[in-house]
């Protein structure tokens, strides 16, 4: 056996065999794997990169690490549903506020977390972000970031944007030729997620405050009615506009004012010179605003994670001031945290300035169990009323019926 300064490599062997047990089992217990699930994709996707980035260098000492893994969006809910209650899932996911009522009632997906809330966290958001994440009294996630409809017009055809629907109307009868296939406005108005922002100025809704379905209620039926008084009477939206329709015509100069989200920008082409106002008000309903719903991404502990405490501490992290800065900046994302709007980089944007305006007199979507089962019955309701198969009243009291009777069946006959 050959000796190296008065040790045997077999000896040097052991010894080195011997500190690896007893240091291993220390580290091993001090490093946590903190999994992240996301849909993000692009600059979203890599500002929150950079964010995880800077958690895990400051973190290393402790032995924390937070790992990603992007979802296909479409595959994203169901993924979440399947895995995390069997335990199979992440520490923490990133999502909207729409499934949180599912996920709660059906149980081992996400649980409050008010015990480990404290005022100073609870003041760091815009009210109805964190309102977006609270169910039943209990606040379950940390809003993330929002998003809203809000109004988006071509500098070159419009030069004042409109603060009221008569004046919307005007404009948009100057610009309309509907032969030349040239619209004043243009939006997914037989979409029920668009259609929130009459609904909601007229004050309706989904849900009334028992959480009893209204989807037939006089003020929806107004709704309607100025919606095909616009698209009837005034004539100053196209007929049956799909996504791609809407963003050629507005790249095309061919719609000068649109109603859309910050995922529209995206689509805009880089000649066209467009400016964001304010939704107008409604005239028709006294000069209320029109309210878009907002939908906030929160960021949720899932209920079987091993590291709870860990988990929460790196959604507080990702919700912070400088997290949401680098979000805002180089994601291009509105996010839920008030004081980044009064950064010196973010304050001169004026497209996330008008986001965060906008969501002033936002709604937060309804995030009830019972909204999964309004989509499809409001969809129908809207495509025969534009296509004017029955009249607002009786289409929208069949779409209540079919509420009905499905809550009903979900409740189990109750």
């Amino acid at each position: 056996m050959r000796t190296i300064r008065g040790f045997t490599l077999a000896g040097a062997a052991c010894l080195a065999a011997a500190l690896f047990l007893l240091l291993a089992p220390a580290a091993a217990r001090a490093q946590k794997e903190i999994v992240l699930w996301h849909a993000y994709r692009g600059e979203e996707k890599a500002a929150l990169e950079e964010v995880v980035a800077r958690y895990n260098a400051a973190n290393a000492a402790k032995g924390i690490k937070i790992t990603t893994l992007p979802i296909p969006y479409d595959a994203f809910a169901d993924r979440i549903t399947a895995a995390v209650p069997r335990g199979k899932g992440p520490d923490l996911f990133i999502y909207a506020q729409d499934r949180l009522g599912g996920w709660i009632e059906a149980g081992n997906t996400i649980e409050p977390i008010d015990f480990y809330l404290d005022q100073p966290t609870r003041d760091r958001f815009l009210p109805t972000t964190l309102q977006a994440m609270t169910y039943q009294g209990n606040v379950y996630g940390l809003p993330l970031n929002f998003k809203v409809i809000t109004m988006i017009y071509n500098k070159k055809l419009v030069s004042k944007p409109p603060t009221t629907s008569a004046e919307l109307v005007a404009t948009a009868k100057r610009l309309t030729n509907a032969k030349a296939g040239r619209f004043g406005l243009a939006y997914s108005y037989a979409d029920f997620y668009y259609h929130a922002i009459l609904m909601n100025a007229f004050g309706g809704g989904v849900f009334d405050a028992q959480r009893r379905p209204q989807l037939d209620s006089p003020a929806n039926v107004k709704s309607f009615q100025l919606l095909m008084k616009w698209f009837g009477t005034d004539r100053i939206l196209p007929a049956e506009p799909s996504t791609a329709l809407i963003t050629s015509l507005f790249n095309d100069g061919k719609a000068a004012i649109v109603f859309s989200g910050p995922w529209f920008l995206g689509e805009v082409a880089k000649g066209v010179d467009y400016g964001l106002a304010p939704l107008p008000t409604l005239t028709e309903a006294d000069g209320a605003p029109m309210r878009p719903w907002m939908t906030v991404e929160g960021v949720f502990v899932a209920a079987p994670s091993k590291n709870k405490d860990a988990a929460y501490d790196v959604a507080k992290y990702l919700t912070d001031l400088s997290a949401a800065k680098t979000m805002a900046v180089r994601g291009r994302q509105t996010p839920s945290n008030l004081k980044v709007y009064e950064d010196p980089q973010v304050s001169a944007d004026p497209v996330l300035q008008a986001f965060r305006d906008q969501v002033e007199v936002a709604i937060p979507m309804p995030n009830l169990a019972e909204m999964t089962l309004v989509w499809s019955p409001a969809t129908t309701a809207m495509n025969t009323i534009v296509k004017k198969s029955a009249t607002i009243p009786a289409a929208l009291a069949e779409a209540q019926a079919k509420v009905v009777e499905g809550i009903q069946r979900l409740r189990g006959g109750k």
